[in-house]
């Protein structure tokens, strides 16, 4: 079966506000394969989140490694946080405004830049720009979806959404273990040289693989509100990720939330009276898109709780009494059936929103992530236990996490689909920030002392684990309050192809 599609294909310069940029129309042939383009985007979103834990098995050795103390070392892992959440409104707007297989071909640049500067560091600060490099990168991750919307026909398009959001999941699940095993019987460069080979591979893959799209958007790039918004969401992250080393009722800190508050309202203000600004926030103060950007920011926070609880229950000693002794690499092969979960209920979440609406699918998707932490009650004790526990709230981040830009592009216009899901995505990676600095103040209030060192005791896992399945509910009863059954996505509409020729797509 043969269905016809124009909008994945370049076109000519035409009048108006569709335009093309450049780049392949389709695969040798003429034809558009829908099953690479995914496969190439999935791919490629997985390597950039890959990025967020290939430091995690060496951040222990981070400071004799980069001959720093321990509390310099943690910028290794702060810099991608902070680079990423800055840079991902700003790369969804340039997508829209000049085409999103331009930008996506942009940013494997940073990825395989910071991933070589990272290789050649022995020093604290080309690590961290390195790292802040890698962060900018993964605002590939938005972008892909938003592609989709132009590239794919409508009957793939839900599943699609759904395996290519997930994939931040993935990509973590995956990444812990892979970087242990490298890390421990390698040298830790290889991990960012392999890095730098994976980023290469898949710029070749989408520039060959992935069609141009049409450029919807008109006007001006907003580098007053870019500048901003990023000084904004610094502040914010900043001080919610290092409070706890600097005291939350330090100056610093309380300054930075100060600072906060004066510079997005001046932010606000500012993007309220231009004509074409970063973020349009009339278009987020919809109520579709605002309660699903609040759920986002509720279930990144429940997401990421257990993915630094569980980490910890199953590398601690066993003399503890609640320890499980377990090998970063084991302890990261435990939770790999997460992420494989997480993939396998990406197509049913699909089919669940498409015959129930995408606000059905992440009600449910919390609920189950609210189980899967309940479940932790009674399954602490063993690692398969907690694997079980992990792969329920794998499954639950699988629904969550294809929901939600299913919601947000069946309620912005065309012209506004990457801006719009690079800001959702920035509330997520808002909400497990504001996950990692509370279970960190409960972990570090909730101790033992075991042979003259502090640890979290196991009242302070079960705080945790209890804090993430409340608030897993709260996301539930947020999404149930998004108004009607939520619109299916559109696919991008119909253009002229240049000298008649369109794209096809085969089933």
């Amino acid at each position: 079966m043969v269905h016809k599609f124009a909008g994945s294909t370049s076109v000519r310069p035409q009048k108006g506000p569709h335009v093309a940029e450049s780049g392949p129309a389709a695969s040798p042939g003429g034809t558009v394969h829908p099953g690479g383009i995914v496969g190439v985007l999935a791919v490629g979103g997985i390597v950039a989140a890959f990025m967020q834990t290939l430091v995690v098995p060496l951040i222990a050795q981070l400071p004799r490694l980069l001959d720093t103390t321990a509390s310099n070392a943690t910028w290794v892992v702060t810099a991608t946080l902070l680079a990423s959440a800055v840079a991902m409104p700003m790369i969804g707007r340039l997508g829209d405004l000049f085409g999103k297989r331009r930008m996506l071909l942009a940013c494997m640049v940073p990825l395989i830049a910071g991933s070589v500067v990272c290789a050649l560091s022995s020093s604290l600060i080309p690590m961290v720009v390195g790292r802040g490099m890698q962060g900018v990168g993964m605002g590939m991750i938005p972008l892909g979806i938003s592609a989709l919307r132009d590239l794919l026909p409508p009957e793939k398009l839900g599943s699609s959404i759904a395996l290519l959001s997930s994939s931040m999941g993935i990509g973590g699940a995956f990444g812990l273990p892979l970087a242990a095993v490298i890390a421990e019987n390698t040298s830790w460069r290889v991990l960012f040289w392999g890095s730098a080979a994976l980023s290469a591979l898949v710029a070749v893959l989408i520039f060959f693989l992935v069609p141009a799209t049409p450029v919807q958007a008109r006007g001006r790039f907003d580098a007053v509100g870019a500048v901003g918004l990023g000084a904004g969401l610094v502040c914010l992250l900043l001080g919610v990720s290092k409070g706890a080393d600097w005291g939350w009722a330090s100056g610093t800190t309380i300054g930075l939330f100060a600072a906060t508050v004066v510079v997005l309202l001046a932010w606000g203000w500012w993007e309220l009276r231009i004509r074409d600004p970063l973020v349009d926030l009339r278009v987020t103060a919809r109520p579709q898109v605002l309660l699903t950007n609040a759920a986002s920011v509720v279930v990144g926070f429940s997401m990421y709780a257990q993915a630094l609880i569980v980490p910890q229950l199953l590398q601690l000693p066993e003399a503890t009494g609640y320890g499980l002794g377990q090998s970063m690499v084991a302890a990261g092969l435990w939770m790999v059936p997460s992420g494989l979960v997480m993939m396998a209920v990406s197509p049913l979440g699909a089919r669940l929103s498409a015959a129930r609406g995408p606000k059905v699918t992440l009600a449910a998707g919390s609920l189950v992530i609210a189980i899967g932490y309940g479940s932790s009650t009674v399954l602490l004790g063993a690692a398969w236990g907690l694997m079980i526990v992990t792969a329920i709230c794998g499954m639950g981040v699988g629904l969550a996490y294809g929901a939600m830009p299913a919601l947000i592009m069946g309620a912005v216009p065309q012209s506004e689909t990457a801006s719009a899901n690079s800001f959702n995505t920035l509330m997520r990676s808002v909400g497990t920030s504001v996950s990692a600095a509370v279970v960190g103040v409960v972990l570090s209030q909730l101790t033992i002392d075991l042979s003259g060192h502090v640890l979290p005791s196991e009242n302070g896992f079960r705080a945790g684990l209890l804090i993430g399945s409340g608030v897993a509910l709260l996301a539930a009863i947020i999404a149930l309050t998004i108004p009607g059954r939520g619109r299916a996505v559109r696919p991008a509409a119909k253009h002229a192809a240049p000298a008649g020729e369109q794209a096809t797509f085969k089933a």
